[in-house]
């Protein structure tokens, strides 16, 4: 009855977070009526990823994870298997991977092949004297694998396997020869280690034996009778040998029964229940030392939970967790298929209506995220911090001509402000490791960044032509800004504009004035991972445009804001004046390249030259129509269904096209089991994004893309359900951030807006846009037609240039509804409600 009561209360805060006072506890009382009546035959929290079988695969184990240590737990009654990650267990050792081929006479000679039209040589002269000639990166490495054997479990029934992402639990339930058998595991966000607890309704059934293995250098012994240890060393890379040592403890705690080693096992005989606990940690200090003791950490972590009750651990974890995801809820309706396993709602989603597995997806993409990427810890890779393989793909480092960067476009909107510090510390230490790429590369002051990074911050062209793009750091300065759009705090700015007077700097240095046409531009360079007529080699890319555009405004407002470097502003706005403008081509679409290359059935997975629309603010429906509807045209043309990561960016794109309908499409693509069969991406039944194989940014892409589908803050205003699809007809969404410090809720019944509330963090004007005309008492309603500038600072935009428009092109104007603007002068740490 306790248990039916708690989900009851879940019911009435998922459901109903607008309600008043004066109506919440009859409701309450109905619904607790209703809830015990039924006798719990129904399932009330939504936010589980649930299975009826074991895993057989890695990619239908549940994922748990603190920011630090990670597992996959694939709920075998025979064999519980947990495959084991760190954060910082990595191959290789400190290096730097500059070309020293590089340098000014280098550039020169392969501007001048650019500005000649001879790219094939350019890309030729680039592999050789740009990208680095040995070391292409580290991978990210798995620690092992803890297995705990069951004997005689291989008969079971009713069996549930579930990830609860509202407590950030996994658990595991079976019967065997009338017994019933309970599995918690859980990543402790309190205590930094790995919790596994073994319960039975019957006492003295527990009986198991507990095994260590890995795949790296190493060696496993026991220690005592109740404690396994795995001392490893990453593995060398490339030639370069690996120094990061990892140390794994495993301690096993039993109630009733008798616990003994055997060889290099553990053996538990009669047990009422266990306890195992286990800690994770390495050597490695930052990205150029390795001095931890990381036995030493490992067993302190361990030794400080010894006086903690098992129920301790589990609440202190909860309480830490909750207190990020609890800030944001979701309800976009409700259906029968929730009832299901998580693999079959992903078959049937498109057969039918589950808005719940929607909602679902939403907040598991910021379970993965707040998971993943911890304060203090390292930012969440291509796999967030899951990976079983000593060669992952792409080494699961930080490919940032996207991918990095899609980890985190979540991070602000849904109200996880904390997760973006790891991010914020790598932009910070690549400011310092990019200074000698710069120089050696280009002989330029600043810092650089090219398309890829590691743990060990290495900031030179690897891979191939293709990756002799340089505007990686301009991208990550951009997460820098928006943290502080959303935060408002000018400490924090100050911390970080190094880093953007850095980047900067080295544009200054190496921009390149164009002879064609006098305009300034980053050569040479590419659009990332794509191909004019076969090459890589270019010049003036509309992405690289775009992203030295807004780093420069972007500086220049920090360093004013900050009351420094006048003269060196001054010198940055004499190249922001000439940089290109985005252009117009002759298929009506945005230009990708400087010259009209783009092929209107190019579908390839990359939609770079769409960065000012989307996650840029440079393309507007209301300040520049024209390009906006460039850049739907050049949306259309790439097509929908791609990778899982592309199919996340496009969400948010279609969702700035203001094309809700068109954006729940790219959901439907996304949320489709991933067929082997097919070359596109989809979702695993985990619901980890296939690529394929996984990477997580696609999870991470469709959760910021709901978001953005409900709200958006970057266009001068908030502007309230730009995107709604017909598909979320009810609903509703309480916590997601807006710039200048608006938290916001709203919920809306038949399309259109009902409630509305707002909390303003740091005051200032609220101009809020809608699709209706409401009443907000209090406020002011605008002119939107007139362009009036928001005065609240957070929501000033960037005057853009003119296009260029070809002679060929009919581009047009876009039809767009009717908006409606209103200007609520608030107070610091003040709400405001809003019934329409």
């Amino acid at each position: 009855m306790i248990q039916g009561i708690s989900g009851a209360v879940v019911v009435i805060i998922h459901y109903f977070p607008f309600m008043k006072k004066f109506i919440f506890l009859p409701v309450l009382v109905t619904v607790l009526i209703s809830q015990l009546c039924v006798a719990q035959t129904a399932e009330p929290n939504p936010m589980k990823v649930w299975f009826d079988q074991p895993a057989k695969i890695w990619e239908e184990a549940l994922p748990v994870g603190n920011g630090f240590l990670g597992a996959m737990v694939y709920g075998n009654p025979a064999e519980e298997h947990l495959q084991l990650n760190h954060t910082a267990f990595w191959a290789g050792g400190p290096y730097t991977n500059a070309n020293p081929n590089g340098g000014p006479q280098a550039l020169a000679e392969i501007r001048k092949m650019i500005d000649n039209g001879d790219y094939g040589a350019a890309d030729k002269f680039a592999n050789k004297n740009f990208i680095a000639e040995k070391l292409h990166g580290m991978p990210y490495q798995p620690v092992g694998d803890l297995r705990l054997s069951f004997e005689e479990h291989e008969a079971f029934n009713n069996l549930r396997r579930e990830l609860d992402i509202s407590r950030a639990l996994a658990t595991i339930t079976y019967s065997s020869k009338g017994v019933r058998y309970t599995r918690t595991v859980f990543s402790s966000f309190a205590d930094k280690l790995i919790i596994i607890r073994l319960t039975a309704d019957q006492p003295g059934k527990i009986s198991f034996t507990t095994s260590l293995s890995t795949e790296q250098k190493g060696t496993i012994k026991v220690s005592g009778e109740n404690r396994l240890e795995l001392s490893a060393t990453g593995p060398d890379k490339n030639g370069l040998p690996g120094v990061i040592r990892v140390q794994t403890n495993v301690l096993i705690s039993n109630e009733g029964g008798s616990i003994q080693s055997i060889g290099n096992r553990i053996q538990v005989k009669n047990a009422n229940s266990v306890v195992i606990q286990v800690s994770m940690a390495t050597n490695f200090r930052n990205y150029f030392t390795v001095t931890n003791d990381q036995v030493a950490l490992a067993n302190e972590a361990l030794k400080k939970v010894q006086k903690k009750s098992y129920d301790a651990l589990v609440s202190d974890h909860v309480q830490v967790y909750q207190k990020y995801f609890n800030r944001v809820a979701i309800d976009l309706g409700s259906s029968s298929s929730i009832q299901l396993p998580t693999n079959q709602r992903l078959e049937k989603f498109h057969a039918g209506k589950d808005p719940q597995l929607v909602s679902l997806y939403f907040q598991f993409g910021r379970y993965l995220l707040i998971s993943s990427s911890q304060p203090g810890g390292q930012p969440a890779n291509l796999q967030g911090i899951w990976n079983p393989h000593t060669d992952p793909p792409w080494g699961s480092k930080y490919t940032t001509n996207i991918n990095l960067e899609m980890n985190y476009w979540p991070a602000e909107l849904t109200n996880l402000s904390e997760m973006h510090q790891p991010l914020v510390q790598l932009v910070k230490e690549l400011t310092v490791s990019g200074q000698a790429t710069a120089k050696t590369l280009y002989g330029a002051r600043g810092w650089v960044l090219h398309h890829n990074t590691d743990i060990w911050r290495m900031t030179g062209a690897i891979d191939g032509p293709w990756g002799l793009w340089p505007t990686g750091g301009a991208w990550l300065c951009q997460h820098l800004w928006e943290r502080y759009l959303y935060s408002g705090d000018i400490s924090f700015l100050k911390s970080i504009y190094p880093s953007l007077k850095g980047a900067s700097i080295f544009f200054v240095d190496v921009l390149y004035k164009d002879p064609a046409t006098g305009w300034w531009m980053v050569s040479p360079s590419a659009s990332p991972e794509n191909a004019h007529q076969g090459f890589s080699a270019s010049a003036g890319t509309t992405m690289d445009n775009q992203l030295v555009f807004s780093l420069f405004h972007n500086t220049i407002k920090a360093a004013e804001l900050l009351g420094v470097d006048t003269e060196f502003s001054n010198e940055i706005r004499n190249k922001l004046k000439d940089l290109p403008p985005m252009q117009i081509g002759k298929h009506d679409q945005l230009q990708e390249w400087l010259k009209d290359w783009d092929d209107p059935n190019d579908k390839h997975r990359h939609i770079s030259h769409l960065w000012g629309l989307y996650p840029g603010n440079q393309i507007s429906p209301y300040r520049t129509p024209e390009l906006f509807e460039a850049a739907k045209t050049s949306l259309t043309y790439r097509g929908d269904v791609s990778t899982g990561w592309s199919m996340g960016w496009k969400v948010n794109c279609w969702a700035r096209l203001l094309d809700g309908d068109h954006a729940y499409k790219l959901i439907m693509d996304q949320l489709s089991p991933y067929d082997d069969n097919k070359k596109a991406g989809g979702t695993y039944p985990n619901l980890f994004d296939a690529h394929p194989p996984f990477q997580i940014d696609g999870n991470f892409g469709c959760t910021a893309g709901i978001a953005e589908m409900l709200l958006q803050s970057h266009d001068g205003a908030i502007h309230l359900l730009p995107a709604l699809p017909a598909a979320w007809k009810n609903g509703s969404i309480k916590g997601l951030k807006a710039r200048g410090g608006f938290v916001i809720n709203v919920r809306w019944e038949s399309g259109r807006l009902k409630q509305l509330d707002i909390y303003s963090k740091l005051g200032g004007n609220c101009r809020v846009r809608t699709y209706e005309e409401v009443s907000l008492k209090g406020a002011e309603q605008s002119d939107h037609d007139s362009n009036q500038a928001n005065q609240n600072p957070f929501f000033e935009v960037y005057k853009v240039k003119d296009p260029l428009v070809s002679k060929e092109a009919s581009a047009g104007m876009p039809s767009l509804k009717k908006v409606y603007e209103y200007d609520l002068a608030t107070v610091p740490g003040k709400s405001y409600s809003f019934t329409f």
